[in-house]
Formats: C-alpha cells, sequence, structure tokens
C-alpha cells in the first residue's frame, strides 16, 4: 500500500478545545483523517499483537506545537505510515485493515445505517444492493457473488474496481482496486463527482486462469463482457479482418469462440493507462504504458514509432516519486513518477522513470503481478486467528470501540517461506549499479519519495535470461 499525509485540518472538540487532524491517502487517493493519538494506538495494538519490529513512533509532546513542529509531526507521520504499510506482516493484518476501515467510516458524513450501492458489469449490467456504509469490500463482494450466481471456487478470480468509462470515447480508465481496508460505498461517495462507478473485473495476471473459467457459464460471460468492452475500447487493438469475426461471434452469442480468438491477441489480459512521457529512450519520449503478461510493455509514440518491453522480473526496485515544481503540496497540485532499476545487460543497472499521474497504478500493478509469480514459488497456507481475537479502536473524540478480527485470514507462513525465497536468491549472480545523474523529465524544486518497492521476483532471474 502506498500511504501518504499530504495535508492537515484543524477540528474543535465537544469541549471547544482544538486538535489537528491529518488526512491520509492511500494508493493516491484519501481515505480518513485521524489524530495523533489514533496512529498512536494503533502503533500500540501493532507492537502487542504482532511479533515483528516496528519503526520509532514520533513522540509526544508536553506543550502546543508550533507551526514548524505541526508540519515536522507530519512528516514524521507520514514518515511511519509509510514504513508500516511496505510490511508484508502488517499489511495483513487485521488489525491495521480494521483501523483503516474503521477510520473511514468516522471520517465519513452523513451516512445512515443502509444504503444502495451499485455494481456493474463491463458491459454496463447494474446490480443494485443493500449495504451498509461500514462492510469492507469482501462483504459487499460476498453479495455480488451470491446475486450472480458465482460458485465459491472462482471468487478469488474477481474484484472490485472504480473506473471512469466514457461511452461517448469509448475510453476506460481504472483508478483503483478496492481492499478489504476501505468501504466501496464510502469510497465510491468520495469520488462520485468524478463520474465514477463500481466495477467487477477479472482480479489475476496469468491467462492460462481463463483456461478453467471458461468452462463456468457465469465465469464465462464476466470474461466475455470484459474483453469486449476492452476491445470496443481499443484496449485491445484488432484489425479489420478480426474485429469483423469477432462481431460475428458475438451476433452468435458464440462467446467461449470470441473468447479463444481474443485470447491470441497483443495486449489481452494487460491494463493500459493513458498517455505519459518517459526518459527512456531519450528524455521526454511521448509514450503509451501497458502492464501485463509479466512485463511493463512502452509504445514509443515520440520521436519514433515502437515498442519496448521490461520484464517485471529484470525489475530490482521502483518508487514513486511526488513533484510539486515549487509550490505548497497542501495548495498546489503535484505530477507522479515512477522510477524503476532495470537490468539491462549483464552486471548493469538502469533506472527508468515514467512521468504518469497514474504512477501509484502502475505500481500497484507491477506488486500485483510480482505477488502472483511469487506464489508460484512460494507455498502459501491458511492459518486460523484466535477465536474472538480482538482489539481496540480509539476514535476522536476519546471513546473506544472493540473489534474483533476476522477468523481466517490468508498470509505467508514465514517459517516455510524463507528457505525458498533464500535459495532462489543464491541463483542471482551479482550485479551492480552503475551511478548515474537521476535526471528528471521535469525540472522541480522539492520531490518526495512516496515509497520504494523491493521485488523479491528480482532474486529469481539467472544468466540464461540475460
Amino acid at each position: 500500500m502506498h500511504f501518504s499525509i499530504p495535508d492537515t485540518q484543524e477540528f474543535v472538540d465537544g469541549a471547544g478545545n482544538s486538535y489537528i487532524g491529518y488526512n491520509i491517502h492511500i494508493n493516491g487517493l484519501f481515505h480518513c483523517t485521524v489524530r495523533y493519538k489514533q496512529l498512536h494506538n494503533l502503533h500500540l495494538q501493532l507492537s502487542k499483537e504482532l511479533d515483528i519490529s516496528l519503526p520509532i513512533f514520533p513522540p509526544k509532546k508536553l506543550f502546543p506545537l508550533t507551526a514548524t513542529q505541526q508540519e515536522e509531526r507530519r512528516l514524521a507521520l507520514e514518515k511511519y505510515i509509510q514504513s508500516i504499510g511496505q510490511n508484508v506482516d502488517i499489511n495483513n493484518s487485521e488489525i491495521l485493515s480494521g483501523f483503516l476501515l474503521n477510520a473511514q467510516w468516522e471520517s465519513a458524513d452523513g451516512l445512515s445505517e443502509n444504503e444502495t450501492l451499485d455494481i456493474f458489469l463491463m458491459n454496463g449490467s447494474k446490480i443494485s444492493l443493500n449495504v451498509s456504509p461500514g462492510e469492507h469490500s469482501n462483504d459487499v463482494l460476498k453479495k455480488v457473488y451470491k446475486h450472480i450466481n458465482l460458485a465459491e471456487k472462482y471468487h478469488f478470480h474477481f474484484a472490485l474496481f472504480v473506473i471512469i468509462q466514457d461511452e461517448l470515447s469509448n475510453s476506460i480508465k481504472i483508478l483503483r482496486k478496492l481492499q478489504d481496508f476501505e468501504s466501496p460505498f464510502i469510497t465510491h461517495k468520495y469520488m462520485s463527482s468524478m463520474g465514477t462507478k463500481i466495477v467487477l473485473r477479472k482480479s489475476y495476471w496469468d491467462i492460462t486462469y481463463d483456461l478453467e473459467l471458461m468452462n463456468d457459464p457465469v465465469t464465462l460471460n464476466l470474461l466475455y463482457v470484459q474483453t469486449a468492452a476492452e476491445i470496443h475500447s481499443d484496449w485491445i487493438p484488432v484489425t479489420k479482418e478480426v474485429k469483423h469475426q469477432l462481431e460475428n461471434l458475438q451476433k452468435s452469442e458464440s462467446k467461449k469462440e470470441y473468447l479463444n480468438i481474443a485470447r491470441c491477441l497483443k495486449y489481452y489480459g494487460y491494463v493500459q493507462f493513458a498517455p505519459c512521457y518517459c526518459d527512456y529512450p531519450q528524455h521526454n519520449s511521448q509514450v503509451l504504458l501497458a502492464i501485463g503478461g509479466n512485463e511493463l510493455n512502452l509504445r514509443i509514440l515520440l520521436p519514433k514509432d515502437h515498442e519496448v518491453i521490461f520484464k517485471v522480473s529484470r525489475m530490482r526496485c521502483w518508487r514513486i516519486t511526488t513533484i510539486q515544481n515549487g509550490m505548497d503540496h497542501r495548495n498546489g497540485e503535484c505530477k507522479l513518477e515512477l522510477s524503476f532499476e532495470y537490468l539491462i545487460a549483464r552486471n548493469e543497472l538502469q533506472w527508468i522513470t515514467i512521468a504518469s499521474d497514474q504512477a501509484i497504478l502502475m505500481s500497484v500493478c507491477l506488486q500485483a503481478m510480482i505477488d502472483e509469480l511469487l506464489q508460484k514459488c512460494i507455498v502459501r497456507n491458511r492459518i486460523q486467528a484466535e477465536p474472538g481475537k480482538s482489539w481496540t479502536y480509539i476514535m476522536r473524540d476519546g471513546q473506544s470501540r472493540t473489534i474483533t478480527g476476522s477468523p481466517l485470514r490468508e498470509c505467508a507462513n514465514n517459517s516455510k517461506t524463507g528457505p525458498i525465497v533464500k535459495k532462489l536468491a543464491n541463483k542471482w549472480s551479482a550485479v551492480t549499479s552503475k551511478k548515474s545523474d537521476d535526471s528528471r523529465l521535469v525540472d522541480k524544486t522539492q520531490i518526495t519519495d512516496l515509497d520504494v518497492m523491493e521485488n523479491n521476483v528480482f532474486h529469481m532471474i539467472g544468466d540464461d535470461d540475460l
């Protein structure tokens, strides 16, 4: 997860005392507002329940903070929450997910106990659900699955996404995948002014999973309507001959035959992004970027039209950078960059930078693809949590609520996966990083690194891959 605390708000409690609220953004979008004491309580709960080393929490102050000290605290809290956001054990914990869900619910205004939420399929079909604003994404997903009669064994293959779909231009823009730490109703409420809708889409990268899903009528239809929408929006380019063939199959409702042809097309199973800029092959190259097929694909538009492929297994790490261009980050618009360190030749690493407002989504896609690759090498097992396990959520007004965790959670068993990762790492031959001037695509006076993501798949490659 990519955390940031770009700004704060001042509140007054019931006793007339003012306090600072910290606005937490996750994966580039506003999520909730919390007080210092709430984050401190989260730290205490994590320290108590998880047997891991946590970063140092910013200390309390005895006297009221000056404006400078308030800014220093904001930066320190941002650094803290970014650090825990990079820890897999913490991200898998019910405590962090529960904290974020409750904080989002507390930060939202004007909610009733029951609301109506519309979920769409990619062909525009609508499913209207009665939901509680406190229900997280998995709760809502279960209602969707029940409505469409999706077999339980296929639940893992689909998820809810927030998208912008322009019917006039036939364009699709994915904004984010909904997670268990958030309420789909509240998230959609925050973003409704952008013309968004929540859709059910497949949530995997390896297209060989299609082969089983195409034998089930419900999952076959889900794959079919999504693929047809992506071809209609030019996410998957087709020739006139293929387009005519697919149109005939649509008329005859030959869904499986339609998919068998579509699955052979370039960019099937990829996520497409809006045009952006890259410093490869040269400064300010205009590119179209797509992620899928275990690669990051660049179609260079200018200065020369050609394609460049970067395998995700050869990315050592990547980072998200915010560029403020000299403006106050609390008021001015920010531009984002995704930079990744790539093994371009034996013993030679190079940083490549992409400037895009969708940089965080790109990072999330890379991480999801790599997680899927690692699952093929690392045995993941379902572990039983202690029955009735509970923890305390402190609200802004100081009142506490007892939260009970979910009885089951899927996570990696470190005692089993550790030796495997170590063995894979031993296959990797030494690589040295070349120094660079770290030049960027745009001039800026202030740079903030939100996250640095290490790529464990990088250790799986060897000389034969180069």
